[in-house]
Parts: C-alpha cells; structure tokens; sequence
C-alpha cells in the first residue's frame, strides 16, 4: 500500500483512513481542484527560509496514538527558541476528523497536523478540495542540518512518493515502520524456541508452543486488517513484487493467483491446526497486545509502534524483537529475510492555515537529525530521515527493527491499495477476520477480496492510481 500510515490503516476499517478517511467535510461552494503553491523560499537566509514571522501564532495538532506527542513538543520547544517570542499552541488529540473538521469548514484550520489514527482526516478529500499546501517548497528548502541539502535529500527513499497524490506532495511521512511477527526474546530463549526462517517451521514451532500451554499467535480480533499485513508480505515473497502491484493497480485476476493462494492457505492452516489464541476476535488491538505480553500467545502481527504503544503496562526488560513472514514455499522469489517496512505518520499544511510558513518550518525542524532521533528514543521507532536515531539503545524493538531492515537490504516490501482504495482494505479486512474464527476458507476469502477489487475497478467515480 502507500506507506501512507499503515496504522492508520489497520485502525480504520470503516471505508479506509489516512489519506482515504470517506467524509471529511469541503466547505460549502467547494474550492478549486488542487493545492495552493506552497510559500516560495525567503531569500537565502538557510534559519528561515520560509520567512516565519515571531508575531504569528503557531497552531499544532498531533495525533497522540501509539508514538504520543511528547517528541512533537521538543520539537515546538526548539521553534520558540529558533524564533523568540513566538506562541505555540499544542494540541495532542485522537478523534482528529471530528474535532477538525468543523475547523476546515470555518476556514480556520490548524497551521500543521499530524494526520493519523482511525479517526483521521481524509487527505484525499481535502487535496482533491484544494484545502492541502503543496509540501514541495518543503523538500526543496534547506534542510537543518546542513544548508546545501534540500530537506527531501535527507530523507529514506519512497518517503516522498508515499505522500503524494498525482503532482501534489499532499503529506510528508515521519515513522518509518517495521511489520511482522512479533515475540518475546525471553520468552522464545527459555524455551529453546528458534524464530522459523520457513513455514513449515513455523508450524512446527506452533505444536511445540501449544503443547507448552501457550497460544501460538494472537491478532487485534477487532482489527483484522493487522493480519492483511504479513499477508502482504508473503504474497510479495511467494510471487514477487508483481503480484503486489498487481493487487494495487486491480488487474483481472490479481486476487486468485497461486502466490495468493499459497500465502491466504498458509494462514487458514494455523487456524485448522487451532493456533489461535480463543478469543481472540473480540479483542481490541491493545487488548491482544496486552495479551501477547501476558505471556498468553507468542506471537503477534504489528508494526514497529508496539513497544510504545504497550510501555505504560509491559513489565521493565521486556525484550520484543520482530521477524519477518517465514517463507512459505521453496520457490519463493524474495528472500526470508525480505520484511514489510514502509514510511507512516503523515503531517499536512492546510491551505487556509493563518501561519504556512509557520507550519513548513516546524516540518522543517521536525525532519532535522537530531528531532528524529529524539523521536526514536521516546518511541523506540524508526524514522523518515536517513541515519537519524542510528545511536539509540535503549529500545530492544527499535533494535530488532532496526536490524531486520537490515537484513532485508533492498527487499523491503510495501503495497499501496490500502492507501488507495479505502473500500478494498475494508472488504479484505472483513474477510481476513472471517479467515481467521473459520467461518470462510482461503478460497472464499480470494473470491471476496477479488470481488471487492473488481467492484472498484469498474466504479467509474473512483479515482485509480497505478504503480
């Protein structure tokens, strides 16, 4: 998917989330098509190329989820200082669609906003109503660190193409994230368990995890969609990156291909063998990650925010680590060690926002090396800017992400229907959930999950995007 927010995603089942979130409000008598031209850089002062004015109020809101916002306030911290007397308003929020929304109808809409959670905005929506600042004065303006780099030269690759919708640069991602099947180090260590590079493996290890009395796996019962993820990942393994891209630009077929078949029948195997935690469909993500780290299964489906999102209640040395899909045949054509990782976390410039320039340059200072590796020592997660947070130790996830990215090398793997096509990420949502108690099999979950895909090729309403 686009690497647009894959929590996001995951959280938001309702018609997609991010930048796909359905009804998000335009005001009345709409806008023209497109995003305002960013302000253009102020002369060659590299401190402030945007030209920030002190007496303009800096309007922040950030989406207090699994990484929090205590690193946004470092950040706004270091624009009061860059700038002396400026006020900074912070706003850490949850619903953002419903508490913003009425602000993008008055027209007084916050000056730079953290985009995510189930309850975003839909960015689409709002570009497509001419309400987004195009982010490209950004990645073309100084970068703090050093002033002959442009900020888009400091960060990972796809990051930038992650958040942009035809020729706007609607949204610039920040955590970079890691998904996989998480475990307990400790855990696997006292009992001579071995992360499985195959599946067969895996499903070896199930029978010896059963047998110790603990479920095998675990999911967010009420979010199914975390388990489209690793489906994803061994779909890419099974078939290559074509079947991805197959899946997200809707070709005929995409979903009732073999590397499909062989990913979905792996999955309904652990279900068969009874390698899933009982009830766990009615568990809420936090509920299953509490349960994980009870010791009750293990193993989970997430993404690289776990440790922060569960810190307040995970017991002191607890050591996750994250791996990735195990391979599922022989003939793969990715390696084991080829992993989901991909760029979330996207913050936005409203167009009618009193303080753009205000907004760019706190973008700006969060996109700086040292923000960044502010950020992964308070979330233990990765982010966008190349070599930032390199040095943080105090996170056994952050390093066990770290490495495996690692591992992969070039074969990293992301999709981008979800980001795309809110409808679609539902359906196959809905259908992983009725995989997963039992209630369809692997073959129908492909029929769904491919007639929701043609559905959507064929709505001549739906923008397509291809890759």
């Amino acid at each position: 998917m686009s690497p647009i927010d894959r929590r996001t995603l995951l959280l938001g089942l309702a018609g997609g989330t991010g930048l796909l979130l359905t009804g998000c409000a335009v005001p009345s008598g709409g806008r023209d098509s497109g995003s305002k031209a960013a302000p253009a850089v102020a002369g060659d002062d590299p401190k402030n190329p945007f030209g920030v004015k002190t007496s303009d109020r800096l309007d922040v809101v950030i989406f207090k989820g699994g990484f929090g916002d205590d690193y946004a306030k470092q950040v706004e911290e270091t624009y009061k200082q860059a700038f002396p007397g400026a006020q900074v308003k912070h706003s850490g929020l949850q619903k953002l669609q419903e508490t913003l929304q009425p602000r993008f109808v008055s027209g007084t809409p916050p000056d730079v906003i953290d985009n995510s959670g189930a309850a975003a905005l839909n960015a689409v929506t709002l570009q497509k109503g001419g309400q987004l600042l195009d982010l490209k004065a950004l990645l073309d303006a100084p970068s703090v660190d050093d002033p002959k780099v442009r900020v888009r030269d400091t960060l990972l690759p796809g990051v930038v193409e992650s958040g942009t919708l035809g020729d706007t640069v609607a949204s610039v991602n920040y955590a970079y994230t890691v998904t996989g099947f998480w475990y307990n180090q400790d855990l696997f260590e006292k009992n001579g368990w071995v992360y499985p590079k195959t599946w067969d493996e895996l499903v070896a290890l199930c029978a010896k995890i059963k047998a110790s009395g603990i479920a095998p796996f675990t999911y967010q019962g009420k979010f199914p969609g975390y388990f489209l993820e690793p489906l994803m990942q061994m779909m890419a393994k099974t078939g290559g990156a074509e079947t991805l891209a197959a899946v997200d630009n809707l070709e005929p077929g995409a979903w009732q291909s073999q590397p499909v078949a062989d990913a979905v029948g792996a999955i309904e195997k652990l279900v068969k063998n009874g390698y899933i935690l009982q009830g766990s469909e009615g568990l809420s993500h936090t509920e299953a990650q509490q349960a994980w780290v009870d010791g009750k299964a293990a193993l989970i489906p997430c993404g690289s925010w776990l440790e922060n999102e569960m810190k307040s209640t995970t017991p002191k040395g607890f050591r996750m680590a994250v791996g990735p899909t195990p391979a599922v045949t022989a003939q793969d054509k990715l390696p084991a060690t080829a992993i989901s990782a991909s760029s979330s976390e996207g913050f936005i410039v409203p167009k009618d926002a009193k303080n753009t320039a205000g907004g760019l340059e706190f973008l700006r200072l969060l996109l700086s090396r040292s923000a960044a590796s502010k950020f992964s020592e308070l979330t233990g997660s990765m982010t966008t800017v190349k070599g930032a947070g390199a040095n943080v130790t105090n996170s056994p996830a952050l390093t066990s992400a770290r490495k495996a990215v690692e591992a992969a090398g070039a074969n990293t793997i992301s999709f981008r229907f979800g980001g795309w096509y809110g409808d679609l990420y539902a359906a196959g949502s809905s259908a992983m959930g009725e995989l997963l108690t039992g209630r369809v099999d692997a073959a129908e979950f492909m029929k769904r999950t491919q007639a929701a895909a043609d559905k959507i090729a064929k709505d001549s309403n739906v923008v397509k995007y291809h890759r």
